[in-house]
């Protein structure tokens, strides 16, 4: 049997509900149908981390909330493969369970919203700042020690409302979210990778399959997009080598162009955010997978040699 006739007609896309993933979601079916000629359907799940509001992900059980059901669905044949914005996607897949592809990555930096200042630097004193990631936190507090920052979940509409509804003088989203959803106007300015460098992954998609599911794992290798992979792989093995969670303040972000990998990483303290950030960047020449995660294995070091064990929660 080929590869082309051990595909499932249609193959089923497990997602989540919310507006962003349908959109990945549909986004991934409609680049089957037109680069590969698959059909596809879509098969909404609520995840955990969807149902979970009051509380931040690293009090919960952290990003893996949002992929656990997806993945059942694909162990049990429910669906084929699943699209996963790649932040979200743990460092270690359950086995049994593989990337298939990394897509092309939209803008991974993070953006700064707010209805009356233009950027951080205008806020006035004490401003409140809405976001659940500990890594927003602690390079927010890095350039603007005075800011106070209040928790801010829920769905990227919800968290819109929420700033419109007065709660925030100002949010942090991922600029990819909003400009996928057609809702790059309310970006008042972006964050460059100098201030806040993004989390692992940010701005990417990934699409997960079963690893038995050989054809369709060689037919959506075609859709993968190799700067994108490559600098994402050095990106998650940073935070793999540091046993990266949502309960870890660790950024770290890559740029693969004509055979060279710029890669920056940066780690604050787990229970203290108002201590100084570990940083490092590094550049080498990357010619492959291999060499991308010993890049992102070395940024690791880096920052432990530089006091980042001490970092680390729980002495992990």
């Amino acid at each position: 049997m080929n590869a082309a006739s051990s595909l499932p007609t249609p193959v089923v896309i497990a997602t989540r509900e919310s507006r962003l993933a349908l959109w990945q979601a549909e986004h991934v079916r409609d680049r089957l149908r037109d680069e590969l000629g698959l059909s596809a359907s879509l098969l909404g799940m609520t995840t955990k981390g969807d149902q979970i509001l009051d509380r931040a992900l690293s009090k919960v059980g952290g990003k893996g909330l949002f992929v656990k059901e997806l993945e059942t669905a694909l162990e049990s044949g429910q669906a084929h493969m699943a699209v996963h914005s790649l932040k979200d996607v743990p460092m270690e897949l359950p086995d049994g369970f593989v990337l298939a592809a990394v897509l092309e990555r939209e803008d991974p930096r993070d953006a700064f919203v707010s209805p009356h200042y233009a950027d951080v630097a205008s806020l006035p004193q004490g401003a409140c700042v809405g976001t659940s990631s500990l890594r927003r936190v602690v390079q927010l507090l890095a350039l603007r020690p005075d800011l106070r920052i209040e928790p801010l979940r829920g769905n990227l509409d919800t968290r819109l409302r929420k700033l419109d509804e007065g709660q925030f003088d100002a949010i942090v989203l991922a600029a990819a979210g909003l400009k996928r959803l057609g809702l790059g106007e309310r970006i008042r300015s972006v964050f460059t990778p100098e201030q806040m460098i993004p989390a692992a992954g940010q701005g990417a998609l990934g699409l997960e399959v079963r690893s038995s599911s050989a054809g369709l794992l060689a037919a959506l290798q075609r859709l993968a997009h190799q700067p994108s992979a490559l600098a994402t792989q050095a990106e998650r093995e940073v935070s793999r080598r540091l046993g990266g969670s949502c309960s870890m303040p660790l950024a770290a972000h890559a740029v693969w162009q004509d055979g060279q990998m710029t890669l920056n990483a940066a780690l604050g303290h787990a229970t203290e955010p108002q201590q100084p950030l570990v940083k490092v960047a590094l550049r080498a020449p990357v010619a492959d997978a291999d060499a991308a995660l010993a890049l992102g294995r070395q940024a690791a070091e880096a920052l432990l040699a530089q006091g980042g064990q001490a970092y680390l929660p729980c002495g992990a």
